[in-house]
């Protein structure tokens, strides 16, 4: 048996490290030759305003994120409706893959950059200011300029202000969080939550939907509740699903706070929702009843736990997460076949996060995408609801594996288990997820993860900082967790390169009234840029 420190350090090479990294586009379907009446209703409608405007961040989501949701998607069908073909007497699988999410459907696909002010690989309060003010800044800061000096003026405020539009923000995580307070806050740091959250009052916006807020009553826990001064403000604040439920367009402006808050005081992530829980898709649906009207509206989605995931290297919560924020595409989407007139809809990221790979070295050029299935539990709920009794109880090693395998699919190795030496490229060599052994760990994996687990169990959660061994292999997360992920991941044939953001670009995907200004490679300030043009605001 390895000791900790020497089964750690070789847990890197295999475990978090990718060869390479990259990112690949689906080519959209060739479509049929325009009439010239098609082609002059495309010219007519190039000069419309648009009434309805969605506009959807996937926060570290970028081309791998949506890809890897989709071969993931590819896979289950592969399983359950296979192609085969007969060579040579023996039957073999054709893999099969279609874009079974609604967000690549969507007619017009472009690509933007993402760099700040600061840095290739930028944060979320930047890259989400480039977007909703079409200005660069200093990653951190939200909406204002790099000397601290300037306020710039969102879409958001601009539509309220000129155009009269209903405004809403829904976001998976806090409201006061960065991306969503791109759209109404000033701030030169994001975190300055209790400010954010005063100007969340302040910006008179019609309908805010999501998690809770961070630090309600200031960093110090001295200051008057936001909830107060929300209602003080005019706003309704609910907290139940009832309640959100029997909103409409008639309820005035509202705060909508999940009723059932996990990490962080966000909403759960996809994965962990029980029965009867609101998804995004559910803030969505209920946000155009409320903000539906004569006018028009603009309103701002965050998928905001996919970025959350992709940090943890959770790949199937990411996933789901991914799925989930697609699910809220498909509501504006069936918003927009009511209106094609005069709705418009954007698909985007602010960044990638997590360096994420389709492809490992431990695998070669084989995927096992449906070993995601496994993984019944987030990282962040794996954490809250075992591992924390773990260190309270001083569960041993042995019993932590039977929850590993309840609730991810990994067991221990057996002595009739193979070395675990490189497989050959060639499908058929390696099992599939229902195939016995697909999920047995190699003796290496299993030291890996025992490693883990010792250093789990010796940390007291004061910890400032971590060695750059442990930070290469563990981040900021729990060891056992982050471990079992990995594992998991790598059977699966993907693989994280970075806790971090990197500075891949993102996808902007679009449908609707002037969608076709949003094709080609560009930054991603010009986002604003064509909105503003579009809408007519100044």
């Amino acid at each position: 048996m390895m000791n900790k420190k020497t089964a750690s350090l070789l847990c890197t090479a295999a475990m978090l490290v990718s060869a390479a990294t990259g990112c690949t586009a689906e080519a959209a379907p060739a479509s049929e030759p325009a009439s010239a009446a098609q082609t002059a209703a495309a010219a007519a409608a190039s000069t419309k305003i648009p009434k309805y405007v969605f506009l959807f961040i996937g926060d570290g989501m970028s081309y791998p994120q949506i890809q890897l949701t989709n071969y993931y998607l590819s896979a289950a069908q592969n399983e359950t409706s296979p192609k085969t073909l007969s060579v040579d007497g023996e039957n073999k699988t054709v893999l099969q893959s279609e874009n079974h999410l609604a967000m690549m459907g969507l007619a017009v696909t472009g690509s933007a950059q993402t760099y700040d002010s600061t840095s290739f690989a930028p944060d979320s309060a930047s890259t989400a200011t480039s977007i909703a003010t079409g200005f660069k800044t200093w990653s951190g800061s939200i909406n204002v300029s790099e000397d601290f000096k300037t306020e710039y003026e969102t879409i958001a405020e601009k539509l309220k202000e000129q155009k009269d539009y209903k405004i809403g923000v829904v976001s998976s995580v806090n409201l006061n969080h960065a991306t969503p307070a791109a759209f109404y806050a000033h701030q030169a740091s994001r975190n300055s939550y209790y400010e954010i959250g005063l100007e969340l009052i302040e910006s008179g916006f019609d309908y805010f939907a999501g998690g809770d807020f961070n630090q309600p009553t200031g960093k110090d826990e001295d200051q008057t509740d936001l909830y107060t001064l929300a209602e003080e403000a005019g706003y309704s604040v609910v907290k139940t699903t009832k309640e959100a439920e029997a909103l409409t367009a008639k309820s005035g402006p509202v705060i909508v706070i999940e009723e059932n808050l996990a990490d962080s005081n966000a909403m759960p992530y996809d994965i962990d929702l029980q029965d009867g829980q609101w998804a995004l898709a559910d803030y969505v649906r209920k946000g155009i009843e409320v903000l539906n009207n004569d006018n028009g509206f603009f309103m701002a989605v965050e998928g905001g736990k996919i970025d959350w995931a992709c940090h943890a290297n959770d790949a199937a919560s990411a996933i789901q997460d991914t799925i989930a924020l697609d699910n809220a595409v498909k509501e504006a989407v069936k918003f927009y076949n009511e209106h094609p007139d005069e709705t418009l809809i954007i698909v985007t990221g602010d960044h990638e996060t997590g360096g994420l790979t389709i492809g490992y070295a431990g695998t070669n050029y084989d995927t096992f995408l449906t070993n995601m299935d496994e993984q019944k539990i987030s990282y962040a709920k794996f954490d809250s609801d075992y591992v924390s009794a773990y260190k309270e109880n001083k569960t041993g090693f042995d019993d932590v594996m039977k929850d590993v395998t309840e609730l991810f699919g990994l067991t221990a190795p057996t002595a009739e288990a193979s070395d675990g030496s490189s497989k050959k490229d060639n499908a058929d060599s390696h099992p599939e997820s229902g195939d016995t052994g697909a999920l047995m760990m190699t003796q290496y994996e299993y030291d890996c993860l025992k490693a883990a687990y010792d250093e789990t169990m010796s940390r007291t959660g004061e910890e400032e900082e971590f060695s750059q061994e442990e930070y290469v292999l563990y981040g900021s997360y729990e060891p056992l967790t982050v471990t079992i992920t990995h594992i998991l991941n790598n059977k699966s044939g993907i693989n994280f390169g970075s806790y971090a953001h990197t500075g891949l670009p993102v996808e902007v995907l679009v449908e609707g009234v002037g969608a076709e200004n949003f094709a080609g490679y560009y930054d991603n300030t010009e986002i604003f840029q064509k909105l503003a043009d579009l809408t007519g605001v100044k």
